[in-house]
C-alpha cells in the first residue's frame, strides 16, 4: 500500500471511528405508549425518533450513508458532500459532515420549510434551492461533479446501506424496545416512505426473522410510491411533487422495494394534518406532517381491528418534530393558501374516537 493510499486509509478509519463513537454515546429513541380505549384490545406505540441530536429519523439513514460511502472509499479527506433531499436527510448529513469534518451541500426544493434551512447552515452546511422536486436529482449529480465531491444519493442506497438482519437498525430496536409488553410482536407496523429506506429495512427483518407482522406503507397525495405499487408499475412516476414534507416523491426510488410491503394505503394531505394536530391535542406530542400521514393509515387499520375483535399491537413512527413546521403546517394561513382544510378529516377522528368505527368522509371512499 504506498503512503496516499495509507494515508486514505488512516482519515477514514478515524472518520468511521467518530462516527461510531457518537453512536456509542447515543441512547435509542423512546418508544411511547399512546394511550386508547381499553375497550378497543388494541395498543398503539410510536417510535419517536425526533429525539435523535439531528432531530429525526433520517439520522440513521444519515449515520448508514456515511459509513456506506467511508467503507466503499467514495469519501475521503475533503470530500464535499453532496445530497438531494426535502429537507430532514440533509439536516441529518450536516450533522454528520460536520463531526467529521467535511463540507456539506443540499440540494432542496425551495417549498423546503426555512426551519430546515436554518438547521443544515446550523450544523454548517449550505443549501441550493431548484423549483421543482423533479429537478434535485440531476442538479446534485452536476454539482458533486462539478465539485469533485461525492453524491450521497439516499434515494438509490438507502435500501442498501443499512444492514437489514440487525446492527442495531430501527426494527431491531422496535422489538427489543417490545419485548416485555403485552403483545410483543405487533400485528402492523406502519411507515411512511421518503426513500423507500425504512420500508425497505423493516419488511426485510420482519420476513428474516419470520414475524406474524404485517408492514403497511402510508403514502400521500400526488406520490408514485402508491399507484406504483398498486398496479405493480416499478419506476412509475407522477411528475408532481408531494405537498407533505418528507416523503412522496415524484417518481418511485430505487430504494423502494415493494415486494416487502403487505399493504397500502393513500392519505389527503389534510387529512396528515389533521392526525398530526390531533395527536398534539391528545397526547402533548408535537409531531411533523409525515408523523401525521402516519396516523391517518395507522388509525384505519385499528379500526378494522376493533371490527374483528383482535386483542394486538401496531407500532408507528413520530418521524420528527412539530417545531420545524411552525411557519407552515401549524400555521392557518399558510394550509390556507395551500389549499389544505384539515377540518372534515378532524370531525372524522373526533368520530372515530367516540365511536371506535372508521367513519366515511362525505362524498369520499378514503
Amino acid at each position: 500500500m504506498n503512503s496516499a493510499k495509507r494515508h486514505n486509509r488512516a482519515w477514514a478509519d478515524a472518520a468511521i471511528r467518530t462516527i461510531e463513537a457518537e453512536n456509542n454515546r447515543s441512547a435509542d429513541t423512546h418508544l411511547y405508549s399512546v394511550p386508547l380505549p381499553a375497550e378497543w384490545g388494541v395498543q398503539l406505540y410510536l417510535k419517536d425518533e425526533s429525539t435523535h441530536r439531528s432531530g429525526s429519523l433520517k439520522h440513521r439513514l444519515a449515520r448508514s450513508l456515511f459509513l456506506f460511502g467511508l467503507v466503499n472509499g467514495w469519501i475521503t479527506e475533503g470530500t464535499t458532500i453532496v445530497e438531494a433531499s426535502s429537507g430532514s436527510t440533509a439536516v441529518s448529513e450536516a450533522y454528520f459532515a460536520r463531526l467529521i469534518g467535511l463540507p456539506f451541500i443540499a440540494v432542496m426544493t425551495r417549498t423546503t420549510s426555512p426551519e430546515k434551512i436554518a438547521l443544515i447552515e446550523q450544523f454548517g452546511g449550505s443549501c441550493m434551492l431548484v423549483d421543482h422536486a423533479s429537478e434535485v436529482y440531476a442538479a446534485a449529480e452536476e454539482l458533486a461533479r462539478s465539485t469533485g465531491g461525492h453524491y450521497m444519493d439516499q434515494f438509490t442506497y438507502a435500501e442498501r446501506a443499512t444492514d437489514w438482519r440487525g446492527n442495531n437498525n430501527i426494527a431491531e430496536s422496535i422489538f427489543g424496545q417490545l419485548s416485555l409488553e403485552e403483545h410483543p410482536v405487533p400485528r402492523w407496523i406502519v411507515v411512511g416512505a421518503g426513500t423507500g429506506g425504512t420500508s425497505a429495512t423493516i419488511g426485510r427483518y420482519i420476513r428474516y426473522h419470520r414475524y406474524d407482522t404485517g408492514l403497511a406503507v402510508v403514502d400521500p397525495e400526488n406520490s408514485a410510491f402508491y399507484p406504483g405499487w398498486r398496479n405493480g408499475i416499478n419506476g412509475f412516476t407522477t411528475g408532481a411533487a408531494s405537498r407533505i414534507e418528507g416523503i412522496g416523491r415524484p417518481r418511485m426510488e430505487p430504494s423502494f422495494i415493494p415486494s416487502v410491503i403487505d399493504h397500502m394505503i393513500q392519505v389527503p394531505d389534510a387529512a396528515s394534518v389533521a392526525a398530526m394536530k390531533h395527536l398534539r391535542e391528545r397526547t402533548g406530542l408535537h409531531a411533523g406532517p409525515s408523523t401525521g400521514t402516519n396516523l391517518w393509515g395507522t388509525w384505519q387499520l385499528i379500526a378494522a381491528m376493533i371490527a374483528q375483535g383482535a386483542r394486538c399491537s401496531v407500532v408507528s413512527l413520530m418521524c420528527d418534530g412539530g417545531e420545524r413546521y411552525a411557519g407552515s403546517y401549524y400555521d392557518d394561513g399558510w394550509l390556507a393558501r395551500q389549499g389544505l382544510d384539515p377540518a372534515p378529516y378532524e370531525a372524522m377522528l373526533q368520530e372515530f374516537f367516540d365511536s371506535g368505527v372508521w367513519p366515511a368522509l362525505p362524498g369520499s371512499d378514503t
